[in-house]
């Protein structure tokens, strides 16, 4: 289950939960006068904490490394197609937002929102 490099400009080395090596698909696109950091999972490339469960903790690796602020960025998961016949890998895309609390606020992005990030 290979995941298409169409999905990130690179591949991201995180600490994941527990100080475990971790990776994620990752693209920075600017749209609107608007900064995404999109994640991507990688399944089997990825030897540790899946980018949902790394959560807050992978946005803030991302925002230290790349000199962003977690708090103007617009942080999006993504479940790439692998052409599997389970639907659990299908493609998806959550947009998460982040407090001051431990919980995220996940919305499940509908196609016509996510076509429009990549022209």
């Amino acid at each position: 289950m290979k995941v298409s490099e169409k999905y990130y400009d690179e591949v991201f080395d995180f600490e994941g939960l527990w100080g475990v090596a971790s990776k994620c698909g990752l693209k920075i696109t600017e749209k609107d006068e608007k900064k995404y950091v999109i994640v991507t999972e990688l399944y089997q490339d990825n030897p540790g904490t899946s980018v949902t469960q790394a959560g807050k903790n992978l946005a803030k690796q991302i925002c230290e490394s790349k000199g962003l602020s977690l708090y103007e960025i617009v942080y999006l998961e993504c479940t790439p197609d692998t052409n599997s016949v389970l639907s659990f890998y299908d493609e998806q895309y959550f947009e998460v937002t982040f407090n001051d609390t431990p919980q995220a606020n996940y919305r499940k992005l509908p196609q016509h929102e996510t076509g429009n990030l990549f022209s």
